[in-house]
């Protein structure tokens, strides 16, 4: 017999007041011959008193161990005798229910399974799992109510299976799948008895158990024709046997390709509950109900059909679940949905691409799932897909049109932006909710304009800064300022700057007019210039000779009033980018204004990008709402533009 854990563990750890003797105090204060004497004395009587100690302590061990023995006799005895009376065909009804509730309650207690199974509880309880369901004579009327027998066979063997993985095909050996399908089966039994529910619950806790990481057993289950009873239990009115069913379903189907087949087999009558199941307010039930769609939506000839029936709705609404698991299950379900054409719609329509977007995710894996899922749903804007939803933007009602806008700016391939943008117009779908709608719709189309833009091209160094437009040649870096051959000197802060005319002119439509039209500055040798710093002049006219400078932004803002005044688009851009790195949202009011002042196009843009990607930063400003309105149609001229673009150019 064996001894329990808590045997063991005092065995080898023996009481030590057993075994170690406290030397008496007053020994250290005696003379040197009567401690020698003591202390002989002292451990005589210790070592008596020790061999007692163990002598005591080895009764005490074997007392407990026979005790032990003793009880787990009598427990053998008791299993053996139940699983006699179960196996008897002459035993009373009474005693069999008796012996079987005995069983169930014995199988609660995790030491207790491995002598259950020794004694041969596994193919009596598999023997009376059905045994009960004696029919009359139609085969669909149970000639008794009571199914308690019944009831606590499933439990015990429920709880055996989840006991040990080798413990499940030992179930399956003793024959427990086919009874088990004839309870599934038994549905209409008892139609609101509780024990019978309870049955069909136990009964689906069996496959589960059971199948747990077993394919093979996964396999039997589905060729016995597990499955299709499990899919209409979906709809069962007791929701504990919903539970139940799901968690069946999802075991048997998990990693399994021929059961995912078998449940697309039995669609019909599955997809429709398992929906309905995502409304349930029990959380467990949407949980496994989402697992399940989620299994299903894996498979290709699903996938329509749960779309159809209104599944993605549903799936996107347990999103807003705090509950990291049911979100994930969902947002799986939503990745398989994605990879059918004739999901995209009912996706973009729903506002599934806003609601995929919020990223209101507990778990990075599910973040993960979400980007693979619009991702899919991005490689399918094209060809029908594309001409459906351009066909539904023009048609449909408003709120769908604006979701059909916004999703196609996050997802539509460059090339297709005029298309979709301008010739269909939907750019004025994206900027209508700008000037009308709730802030959270705003959002969306800021968002969704930022995405457009920056899709088409983006705000970079090469394209803010280019050279001169007029000029094409430098006289290089040692002539600024040198009067070696110089033949005009400007005077600014009373300081002299030699210049050269010939570069001048090159360079500006200003100093052209200047020095070769009928101003007075012609024939000057000396020309003052009123209204700029010397910091400023010497890098512009430092930009004039070489095309190059470092601007830093103290100077950046005087030096672009300068480029405006001068016409050097070159410096002017390049300022213009210098100034756009300062810009934040305390001072995006001014930025625009000053862009607007000194037409600086790529600052103005600038600010426009700022505004569209800060949007919900920005919207808490309360002059926002009045400065939104004022740069719409610089939006919208913006966005345009670059749409208009090749898209050779925009990349």
């Amino acid at each position: 017999m064996k001894i329990s854990k808590s045997l063991k563990l005092h065995r080898s750890n023996p009481p030590s007041n057993l075994l170690l003797v406290r030397r008496p105090s007053s020994i250290s204060n005696l003379p040197p011959m009567e401690n020698n004497l003591k202390r002989q004395r002292t451990t005589r009587v210790a070592g008596r008193s020790s061999k007692r100690g163990r002598e005591t302590y080895a009764v005490s061990i074997i007392t407990q161990i026979t005790e032990i023995e003793e009880e787990e006799t009598d427990l053998v005895v008791a299993i053996s005798r139940h699983v006699d009376v179960l196996n008897s065909s002459f035993s009373d009804a009474g005693d069999v229910k008796g012996a079987a509730a005995a069983l169930s309650s014995l199988a609660k207690t995790d030491e207790n399974v491995e002598m259950m199974v020794e004694n041969g509880a596994i193919p009596a309880l598999v023997r009376n799992l059905e045994s009960p369901w004696s029919l009359a004579i139609s085969g669909n009327v149970a000639k008794s109510c009571d199914h308690k027998l019944e009831k606590d066979c499933a439990v015990s063997l429920g709880l055996i299976a989840a006991n040990q993985p080798a413990y499940q095909q030992l179930i399956v050996d003793a024959g427990v799948i086919a009874p088990t399908v004839k309870l599934l089966k038994r549905r209409g039994v008892c139609i609101g008895c509780m024990e019978a529910n309870a049955v069909l619950r136990r009964a689906a806790d069996i496959i589960t158990n059971i199948a747990h990481d077993n394919p093979r057993i996964k396999t039997n289950i589905r060729v016995e024709g597990g499955i299709p009873p499990l899919v209409e239990l979906l709809d069962f009115p007791d929701v504990k046997v919903q539970r139940a069913a799901a968690g069946a379903l999802r075991t048997v189907s998990f990693r399994n390709d021929e059961n995912k087949n078998q449940v697309h087999i039995a669609q019909r009558g599955a997809i429709t509950p398992l929906i309905k199941m995502l409304e349930s307010s029990d959380e467990q039930v949407t949980e496994m109900a989402a697992f399940a769609l989620g299994r299903l939506a894996q498979d290709t000839h699903n996938q329509a059909g749960i779309g159809q029936r209104g599944g993605i709705i549903s799936l996107l609404n347990l999103l807003d679940v705090k509950t990291g698991s049911v979100q994930h299950n969902a947002a799986f379900a939503l990745y398989g949905l994605a990879d059918n054409e004739e999901n995209v719609a009912d996706f973009i329509k729903t506002g599934g691409i806003q609601k995929l977007q919020d990223d209101n995710f507990t778990v990075q894996p599910t973040r993960d799932c979400v980007v693979r899922t619009l991702k899919r749903l991005e490689n399918k804007i094209h060809g029908p897909v594309l001409n459906q939803l351009l066909y539904l933007m023009k048609t449909t009602e408003k709120n769908i049109q604006m979701r059909i806008a916004l999703a196609l700016a996050h997802l539509c391939d460059p090339k297709d932006g005029k298309l979709i943008f301008i010739d269909n117009s939907g750019m004025e779908f994206l900027l209508e909710p700008l000037y009308i709608s709730s802030m959270k719709q705003q959002k969306y189309s800021a968002r969704a304009l930022f995405e457009l833009a920056t899709k088409a091209t983006s705000f970079a160094p090469e394209d803010s800064a280019p050279s001169s437009p007029t000029q094409r040649a430098f006289l290089g870096e040692e002539f600024v300022n040198n009067p070696t051959l110089s033949d005009v000197t400007f005077l600014i802060d009373g300081k002299q700057f030699f210049a050269h005319k010939i570069c001048l002119v090159a360079s500006s439509d200003i100093f052209r007019a200047m020095f070769d039209g009928l101003y007075k500055e012609r024939n000057a040798q000396n020309v003052e210039i009123p209204n700029i710093s010397w910091e400023v002049f010497e890098l512009m006219m430092r930009f004039i000779y070489t095309g190059k400078i470092n601007i830093t932004k103290y100077l950046a803002q005087d030096l672009l009033v300068a480029a405006d005044q001068y016409l050097l688009e070159g410096l002017k851009r390049l300022c213009e980018y210098t100034i756009a790195q300062d810009i934040c949202v305390e001072n995006i009011p001014f930025m625009y204004d000053l862009a607007d002042t000194f037409n600086a196009s790529a600052l103005r843009r600038a600010c426009t990008l700022f505004v569209l990607e800060h949007y919900t930063k920005l919207s808490s400003e309360l002059w926002f709402p009045m400065f939104i309105k004022k740069i719409i149609p610089e939006i919208r001229s913006y966005i345009t533009d670059i749409l208009r673009r090749p898209v050779q150019a925009s990349s």
